[in-house]
């Protein structure tokens, strides 16, 4: 009867979440084809992770309303050790989840936001050991060179030979972001993105982000560059407002950029 009754708070409780996890619109501002990727990724680990949090949750109210008002608990029964079967398919099933998991939305989701075959993000070292390669993804139509400095951010545009103190991105156009500083790390991060990269002094790396709708800091705070590692008393200051125009408008905004 315990039993049944556990499994039936389970069930509904798992259903309510799910119903609620399925629904869920509380991210932020999604202009970028990455940050796509990204929602339906936590989405998705966030169905998982339900059925075990309710499972947690039932045994816990069980527990706590089965046994109020009662006094003590009653003496335990004697401990009846569990057939070896039971560590095993637990570990089996856990191990093949966790797995699948890394897999995909792991390895299938970086892929997908770094536009390449699943086959080529995946390098075989000298030893013949697998292992992530290390590359930026596929080239992009637009090349923004970043610099963090504290605390401030720095973009140049190599092929338009201009720089600015602003961030400016055609929509459907993919951007690759070379990225460094010149102090200390800081963190490349523009959370309608949803992507980073620290920015390491004498390094360069590599982002890559294709916006998909217009907009500017003054429609959405989330259309900003943020520094996402603590670097100093200006950190939470070290922002730079974002905008994401037509390609017409942008090529406007390069020629009045070249004219200065």
């Amino acid at each position: 009867m315990r039993v049944g009754v556990l499994a039936a708070w389970w069930l509904v409780l798992t259903g309510l979440l799910v119903w609620a996890a399925s629904r869920f619109q509380g991210f932020p501002l999604a202009a970028a084809r990455e940050a796509a990727v990204a929602d339906h990724a936590f989405r998705f680990l966030m169905l998982m992770a339900s059925p075990v949090f309710t499972l947690v949750m039932a045994a816990l109210l069980y527990s706590v309303l089965s046994r109020r008002g009662q006094g003590d608990p009653p003496e335990p029964p004697p401990y009846v050790p569990e057939h070896p079967a039971v560590p095993r398919v637990w570990f089996a099933l856990t191990a093949a989840l966790a797995a699948y998991v890394i897999y995909n939305p792991g390895l299938v989701g970086l892929a997908e936001m770094r536009e390449v075959p699943l086959s080529q993000l995946l390098g075989s070292s000298p030893g013949g050991r697998v292992r992530l390669a290390s590359l930026g993804g596929a080239e992009g139509d637009l090349v923004v060179r970043v610099r963090a400095s504290r605390w401030l951010w720095q973009f140049e545009y190599p092929e338009q030979g201009i720089a600015a103190r602003e961030l400016v991105l055609p929509v459907g156009r993919r951007v690759r972001f070379e990225v460094t500083a010149t102090d200390i790390v800081h963190s490349f991060w523009v959370p309608a993105f949803r992507t980073k990269i620290d920015a390491v002094p004498n390094l360069t790396t590599y982002l890559h982000v294709t916006p998909t709708r217009t907009g500017s800091f003054e429609e959405s705070v989330d259309l900003r560059v943020q520094c996402a590692e603590l670097c100093g008393v200006g950190h939470a200051l070290m922002a730079s407002p974002v905008r994401v125009l037509e390609p017409e408008k942008f090529d406007a905004w390069v020629a009045q950029q070249a004219r200065r």
